[in-house]
């Protein structure tokens, strides 16, 4: 049964009504627990900083403290009182938040605090604190910005790495000292090879070449007895042998070359000894100017590019080698390449790999660079910084 236009009106208007009280009531419940949700939010955030352990400083925009939790206090030896409400300034002083160098920085706020990254996370940034007391102490943080009623509000989060530091510095230490003592081994070493092949050449095998000259007079005077002379031709072959011996041996311990004809003439002759016994192509690009060294110079040159050949030899299946070392106004440059195939990255730094280590510790302790790269086959630069006297040899 159809309803007049008027009755039909009348009988929603109740229920419209009923609907409207009914969503305002939802609405108003909803908003009130939405309230009551974001007070509770917010008191529960609240208690989290104020029971964190590490230090947590909130600023505004102008770098004065909102608020400080108690492990900021502690730190800085304070209260959290006397903390909310001073600049920033008081307890990161403004020219202790950077140092120069090529760091990155990063700014935030309008009085632009400056913060320098170490390279740990992207986040983290290291400062120098100041206590109440006067006293400065490391300091690594993270800085995060939010905006607040059109206010931009930075949560400082702190961590005192003092003990951290002073560690890092005594590693460092015994990293130098390590490097010190392996450059003092180093040198000892070929003090010892120098003296060694020195005395190897200069008695045994004086005594060798006199006993070979003393067969010659024997031999020139024995009868024409056939097993005499057999046992005498033995006894010179035997003597020939010992003598080659002694001079390559004297040799591996200390070229004559180098001693004799300097670095140039020593790289030469080793050139030609690693083409004549492994039939593997090397050419040597230097000018024999250049290479006017002292000893300890030369000494470690030839010895890097003396256990780069053997490592080639070893390892690299190469058919060519490129010996290149050119010279300009402070510093040397060497370059080392073949053609064989390459290193593996992770073959670089194992700790068995001790010819590489070797000519790392040679390089570092003249305190130049090195770089393995693999190209189409193994590249190794290396660059030396010459000292003030090899300069002054060159322009006399």
């Amino acid at each position: 049964m159809k309803m007049p236009g008027q009755a039909r009106s009348l009988f929603k208007l109740p229920v419209i009504s009923v609907g409207a009280a009914l969503f305002a009531r939802l609405s108003w419940r909803m908003g009130w627990l939405c309230s009551s949700s974001s007070a509770a939010a917010h008191k529960r955030s609240r208690g989290i900083i104020q029971h964190a352990s590490d230090a947590i400083i909130i600023t505004d925009e102008n770098q004065h403290i909102l608020q400080a939790n108690p492990s900021a206090a502690a730190m800085f030896g304070t209260t959290v009182q006397s903390m909310e409400g001073v600049p920033l300034q008081q307890f990161i002083p403004r020219d202790q938040r950077h140092t120069g160098g090529t760091s990155a920085t990063h700014y935030f706020g309008s009085t632009g605090i400056r913060l320098r990254m170490k390279g740990r996370r992207a986040s983290d940034y290291a400062v120098t604190g100041m206590k109440a007391n006067g006293q400065h102490f490391p300091l690594e943080g993270s800085i995060s910005s939010l905006s607040e009623n059109g206010h931009q509000i930075y949560t400082i989060i702190l961590r005192d790495i003092t003990e951290r530091k002073q560690v890092q510095e005594q590693l460092e230490q015994s990293y130098s000292q390590l490097r010190e003592l392996s450059a003092a081994l180093q040198t000892i070493r070929e003090e010892e090879r120098k003296h060694i092949a020195r005395e190897l050449h200069d008695d045994l095998g004086q005594l060798l070449a006199t006993l070979r000259v003393d067969l010659a007079l024997l031999q020139q005077q024995s009868s024409g007895d056939p097993a005499a002379r057999k046992l005498q031709a033995g006894m010179d072959e035997l003597l020939m042998s010992a003598i080659t011996s002694l001079r390559r041996i004297a040799s591996n311990l200390r070229p004559r070359a180098l001693d004799e004809g300097g670095l140039y003439f020593a790289l030469e002759s080793l050139r030609q000894e690693f083409v004549s016994r492994y039939g593997i192509s090397c050419r040597l690009h230097a000018n024999e100017e250049d290479l006017i060294l002292d000893d300890a110079y030369s000494t470690a040159i030839f010895r890097i590019a003396q256990e780069a050949l053997t490592n080639i030899t070893r390892h690299a299946e190469a058919q060519n080698v490129e010996l290149s070392l050119r010279r300009s106004e402070s510093s040397l440059q060497i370059s080392i390449h073949d053609d064989g195939r390459g290193i593996a990255e992770h073959d670089m730094d194992k700790a068995s790999s001790f010819g590489l280590i070797g000519m790392r510790e040679r390089v570092w302790a003249l305190h130049g660079d090195i770089s393995i790269l693999s190209d189409g086959g193994t590249r190794i630069i290396i660059r030396l910084p010459l000292r003030s006297q090899e300069s002054a040899v060159d322009t006399a």
